[in-house]
């Protein structure tokens, strides 16, 4: 026998609730399966629900939309800073720099390997640092290097922070409409499960399968076991046998 299964998704959830709001619009109260105190929730969240769910969406729709172009933003940070810091051992291995010059970026004066930036955190950790190490050179005297200047490597360093910090937003906008849903949901749940235990009761007089047959018009979901659902078929299969 199929057993009932309550929507497990929000999008589930939220047809469940609108079939529910049909109902109410389209039955008169005397003939409808559930009570009006129901109807009546059903018809002040139910906006509330959908409005949670079309935020959600949006917020995560413009958060992958803007992730391409901070993405390659990224990208060109990550490579400028790692080209500046490629000059700096060029030069200390031509004898053109000290390799003590390391000191003003933080860089580590024996490792002639560029450090990790594979990470957000990398890059702003390395780009600040070459950064104003680079500018204390300069207010030092000491002549800048160039091929990329820091100048360059700037702006691409402030076009990814400003990125960065809008990206960080987004996924912040996208974080609460998931914690509202959330908050949300068990109201959901408990509206959804009040109805339908209030139809399946309403039809209890009815054989078995006539009430998930009139449940289902509200909305209710009947699933079969796997086992059930072999013997299904079985039965499928017999009865086809014998056309």
């Amino acid at each position: 026998m199929p057993y009932r299964r309550l929507p497990n998704t929000d999008s589930s959830r939220l047809k469940a609730l609108e079939t529910a709001l049909k109902k109410g619009q389209d039955i008169p109260p005397f003939n409808l399966a559930f009570s009006q105190s129901s109807y009546q929730k059903v018809q002040s969240f139910l906006p509330l629900w959908q409005k949670s769910l079309i935020e959600n969406k949006t917020t995560f729709n413009v958060q992958i939309k803007n992730n391409k172009e901070y993405l390659k933003k990224l990208k060109k940070a990550k490579i400028y800073i790692s080209h500046f810091i490629q000059v700096i051992n060029m030069g200390i291995i031509r004898g053109e720099l000290h390799e003590n010059i390391k000191n003003y970026y933080k860089l580590p004066v024996n490792n002639k390997k560029i450090p990790s930036l594979n990470t957000e955190n990398d890059i702003i950790h390395w780009g600040e640092n070459i950064i104003k190490g680079e500018r204390k050179r300069k207010i030092e005297g000491h002549n800048p290097i160039t091929n990329p200047t820091i100048a360059i490597v700037k702006v691409h360093y402030d076009n990814f922070i400003e990125a960065y910090n809008f990206q960080k937003t987004l996924q912040k906008n996208h974080t609460r409409t998931l914690q509202n849903i959330a908050s949300l949901r068990k109201n959901a749940d408990e509206i959804i499960l009040h109805i339908w235990n209030d139809v399946e009761s309403f039809f209890n007089n009815l054989s078995e399968e006539k009430k998930r047959i009139e449940a289902q018009k509200y909305g209710i979901t009947y699933v079969y076991r796997k086992n059930e659902l072999g013997r299904i078929q079985l039965f499928k299969d017999d009865f086809q046998q014998t056309i």
